[in-house]
């Protein structure tokens, strides 16, 4: 492990007072359109500018709604309504490509960004990234294709703000930047000058004249040149704006179009033509990944119509037959239940562990598939009382989807407790909760409430079992916002129950806390006109427990059978269920136990919320910059908030978020910027600043209220854990099998001069130094440094790798955490789609169109090493024949008519070494035609001049994709320009604010 050491910027609390002054002025401004990189408008004074975040966001929701129309079980009166899990996916989509401005190995780096004139390289760039995506959906790591995927996105957006495209008049996407057999535009060479001086803020007409030649034989490429690297040659175009040193240097100015602020876009005036078509050229991408890898893979690739999947880590000790059977039944009964209806869980996922077999992950959509699985566990074998469990969680989170809830049953404690901070640090970026359910074996001690149980082989040399041996899984739990469960043989099939009250698509939390009082506790929580099926778990031993209404009626749950709820009680859990109708208002609940006690309350609802802590950076590219792991105590950050989920007549609004400690204290109230929140697809984004984060655990709880006034509260299940480190993975690069890789990192302390241990940890086993290793990190200074892998030889390109770096104080309980996904990639990827061309045309169309017919011939072949794969007529309304040599230069329309009719309606048919398509056909595979031949595959598009436009998609092996376009006259068709890129909820300041914030800007700079 490499290393260096380096000092914080001591100074950003002396601006502490601006912030707070852009924070108050924000929340005076309307926020019909509030949108989370707002610090970026402000900082560049530019309301109505369309940001990174926002053109990915619009793209995303756009073609995803598309897609569900267009699928065949999905009908035009449904209102789908997307759900946090899917606002979840497109958040780590939009945090990948911000993060391209963010990271010290993107952020300056032209390649990725179309700047200096790499063009080529940022096409390589731009091609690699397509490639990955492609291998991580074709695997199933969604995680990895949407990282990958907002990579892509980033370049792709900023060249059309950081050419001259948009200059020299294109209104079209420039598609040879991902289809190399698309014509190109030459770029210009290094010595050929490309602007004129510029003195002003705005730069019109600093471009030389054969940069916007509209003549196809002259015109050129360029991009601007931004800082000091690469040095600027005399006469380029810089990137311009205030943050751009090299606009000094001649030519003088810039020609980006980033925003609509002359102080940081010299061609501001053409940012809504730039946005528009980095809008199309973003919607073109996600259109050719649905028709590549299909409609229902890209629908999960973005978590729609996600239910929770069901993941079951199981011991198979010989201790655990009843846990086994009765997580079996528990499972059955799931499944039968739900079956057939969208409730049902869309993925299983079984890891069986003992010691010291860990696994195979049991992975299946197929429902049946998964109880066969769950039918072929055996209780067998046994030993030492400690087992490989937290091996298992660490499986069960890498293979599960974010937004999880992980069911543990076991009756032993883990004999892996090195791998608690890599499974907390899953759990966490997960935001998946861990539900421990603990048939304990105490039989070698006692613990407080002197329960027994059955016994466990072991060596009677062996000490006896520490009382404290289940505090990692409890820590655990309570962190994640799940629930360890102390019950026996006896009652674990019922308290297995709780499996079924946490899988569904729409449950919220009310309430989550803990209490260790021994005197009587109070909570409380809310209960709205849109929340069914209330639900409170208890764990622990309650010895009194009263419910009261909103409406003041009170039953003691203990004791008797009341209007209010009514009460299971099993070993180590008890299940109330609030019985109909649920009354709408605040419910108290006032609990006395024997020891440690956890409260949970749940719902149905689909009305929920997202959040993350952001900081401000003020380098090159202004903005909030989300923080990863926990945020540091004691500091000030923004929080922002996403609300979900609201119905199509629901308005709402939310005044507040309160930061609430472990007991459900109140710790500090949080101000959001006012807005009201409609039922539209788009989710808007809350601001509040806190002006000192927590220094104990905190969650989050949301406050607002419904159109009717009726108040409306969200809770957070995961606890925050603030601290006084941070580290950050600095670069993220590719796997390539036989070699080996370097991940860096940055570690910054932000309290005294201490000793850390840094652990790292990766799922595969590619890691050769996993720790701990340890450091000495000065006062408020920073360590960078370093941890390598090798994927051996054999590793499966799409594979992705989760890697795990945990910091932690040796004198205090400060730590922290960084997940990065690496996706395993061939050495030399084929990224060259396949190619069509046209051959012949016959079209003797006359306005009458239905009396007669055009046809096209076309070659269609694979330019890169993968070779033909598939064929699909997407549009058109004729018939696509396919040859394996030239078709016949006559006209064969008719006969091709009667061949049709003859068959019956049958397309796909073999006739002289034929087939057919038509439009709705499925791809045809034609990898064994084309097998070890050079020569192309030919077609035949023949339809009715009142059908004189079709589209023909062509794949490869490698996954490649090309959209062929025909039309009767065989010229180019424009991208569908269909989608709304409107901007909403334009802004507009008053002079008065408008002067404060430049003020603003000039202290900060």
């Amino acid at each position: 492990m490499s290393q260096g050491r380096g000092r914080i910027w001591e100074g950003r609390g002396k601006h502490t007072h601006l912030f707070i002054l852009a924070y108050l002025l924000l929340l005076a401004l309307p926020c019909t359109g509030f949108l989370p990189n707002f610090w970026s408008r402000v900082l560049t004074l530019s309301w109505n500018s369309h940001t990174h975040q926002y053109i990915t966001e619009q793209s995303i929701l756009n073609v995803t709604l598309e897609t569900l129309r267009g699928t065949e079980k999905h009908h035009a009166e449904q209102q789908t309504r997307l759900s946090r899990g899917f606002w979840r996916a497109v958040g780590e989509v939009v945090k990948s490509n911000a993060a391209m401005d963010f990271l010290d190995s993107t952020k300056s780096d032209p390649v990725y960004h179309f700047d200096s004139e790499r063009v080529d390289s940022a096409m390589g760039m731009l091609r690699q990234f397509w490639a990955q995506t492609l291998l991580s959906v074709r695997a199933k790591e969604y995680q990895s294709a949407r990282h990958s995927l907002g990579q892509l996105f980033h370049s792709l957006q900023d060249f059309y703000s950081h050419s001259n495209w948009v200059e020299m008049g294109q209104r079209f996407i420039y598609l040879h930047l991902l289809q190399p057999d698309e014509p190109a535009v030459p770029v210009a060479t290094e010595d050929t000058p490309t602007c004129m001086e510029c003195f002003s803020l705005t730069c019109r007409g600093n471009l030389l004249p054969k940069l916007i030649n509209p003549q196809h034989d002259s015109r050129l490429l360029t991009t601007g040149y931004f800082s000091t690297f690469p040095p600027k040659p005399k006469g380029k175009c810089s990137h311009g704006g205030v943050l751009d040193s090299s606009r000094h240097m001649g030519a003088k100015g810039g020609i980006n179009k980033d925003s609509t602020s002359p102080l940081f876009s010299p061609h501001h005036y053409l940012h809504m033509e730039a946005a528009m078509l980095a809008t199309e050229a973003t919607l073109s991408v996600l259109r050719d990944l649905r028709d590549t890898v299909g409609h229902e893979t890209f629908l999960s690739l973005f978590s729609v119509k996600q239910v929770p999947a069901l993941v079951f880590v199981m011991d198979t000790t010989g201790s655990m037959f009843e846990e086994i059977t009765a997580a079996r039944l528990r499972a059955h009964s799931i499944i039968q239940s739900q079956a057939g209806s969208p409730g049902q869980p869309g993925t299983f996922i079984l890891v069986p562990f003992h010691d010291p077999e860990v696994g195979p992950v049991h992975e299946t959509n197929d429902p049946n598939q998964f109880m066969q699985y769950m039918e072929n566990l055996m209780a067998l074998g046994g030993g030492d009382e400690p087992e490989m469990c937290l091996s298992a969680i660490q499986l069960a989170l890498t293979h599960s989807p974010p937004l999880s809830d992980i069911f543990v049953f076991t009756d032993a404690s883990p004999k892996d407790a090195h791998l608690f901070d890599a499974v907390k640090a899953l759990a966490l970026e997960k935001q998946s909760k861990v539900t421990f359910l603990l048939t304990e074996d105490p039989s070698y001690t006692t613990d407080s409430r002197g329960r027994k149980g059955r016994r466990r082989k072991r060596s009677r040399s062996q000490e006896p079992l520490s009382p404290d041996r289940f505090s990692l899984y409890s820590s655990l739990s309570s962190l994640s916002g799940g629930l360890t469960i102390f019950t026996s043989n006896s009652d674990i099939h019922s308290v297995s129950t709780i499996v079924e009250d946490n899988i569904a698509a729409d449950k919220v939390t009310l309430l989550h806390v803990e209490s260790d009082q021994d005197l009587m506790s109070s909570h409380s929580f809310r209960v709205d006109s849109s929340v069914k099926n209330v639900t409170l778990h208890v764990t622990g031993t309650l010895t009194e427990c009263i419910l009261t209404s909103p409406s003041d009626q009170s039953q003691s749950l203990l004791n008797e059978q009341g209007p209010l709820a009514a009460l299971e009680h099993f070993k180590g859990l008890y299940r109330i269920s609030l019985l109909s109708p649920i009354q709408p208002g605040q419910w108290r609940l006032k609990a006395k136990g024997d020891g440690h006690l956890t409260f949970n309350v749940i719902g149905d609802s689909s009305v929920d919320f997202l959040y993350y802590f952001a900081t401000v950076t003020n380098e090159t590219h202004p903005g909030l910059a989300r923080v990863d792991g926990s945020p540091v105590a004691g500091v000030s950050a923004f929080l922002v908030l996403a609300v979900t989920g609201l119905a199509p007549d629901e308005e709402a609004s939310f005044s507040h978020v309160t930061l609430l400690g472990a007991d459900g204290e109140s710790l500090q109230q949080v101000k959001l910027n006012s807005s009201t929140l409609s039922s539209t697809y788009s989710v808007e984004e809350l601001v509040g600043w806190v002006d000192s984060v927590p220094r104990v655990p905190f969650c989050v709880r949301l406050t607002g209220q419904d159109s009717r006034g009726n108040r409306l509260e969200r809770v957070s299940t995961e606890m925050v854990q603030p601290t006084h480190v941070q580290i950050q993975v600095s670069s993220v690069p590719r796997l390539v099998p036989g070699h080996s890789t370097m991940v860096q990192f940055d570690i910054l302390n932000h309290g005294p001069a201490r000793l850390f241990n840094l652990t790292a940890d990766d799922d595969c086993g590619y890691l050769q130094k996993r720790g701990p290793h340890r450091l000495f990190v000065a006062e408020h200074g920073s360590f960078h440094g370093q941890v390598d892998l090798h994927t051996p030889a054999t590793a499966q390109a799409g594979a992705t790798v989760s890697l795990t770096l945990t910091v932690r104080a040796l004198d205090s309980p400060d730590s922290n955490y960084a997940v990065a996904y690496l996706t395993v990639i061939p050495p030399d990827p084929d990224t060259s789609p396949p190619s069509c061309s046209a051959a012949q045309v016959q079209s003797t169309c006359p306005s009458i169109c239905n009396e007669s017919r055009w046809s096209v011939s076309l070659a269609v072949s694979d330019r890169g090493r993968s070779g033909l794969a598939a064929l699909q007529l997407q549009k058109g309304e004729g018939i696509l024949t396919l040859f394996h040599s030239p078709p016949p230069t006559e006209d064969s329309q008719v006969e091709e008519h009667k061949d049709k009719v003859a068959s019956g309606g049958h397309h796909h048919h073999h006739h002289h070494h034929t087939s057919r398509l038509e439009k709705g056909d499925p791809p045809l595979n034609v990898s064994e035609w084309a097998l070890g031949s050079s020569e192309p595959l030919w077609a035949r598009y023949t339809s009715s001049c009142c059908s004189a436009q079709a589209e023909l998609l062509v794949w490869d092996t490698a996954g490649n994709m090309k959209r062929c376009r025909l039309t009767s006259g065989q010229q180019r068709q424009p991208t569908d320009r269909n989608t709304d890129t409107s901007s909403a909820g334009r802004i507009s300041l008053t002079a008065g604010v408008f002067f404060l914030l430049g003020l603003l800007w000039s202290c900060l700079i």
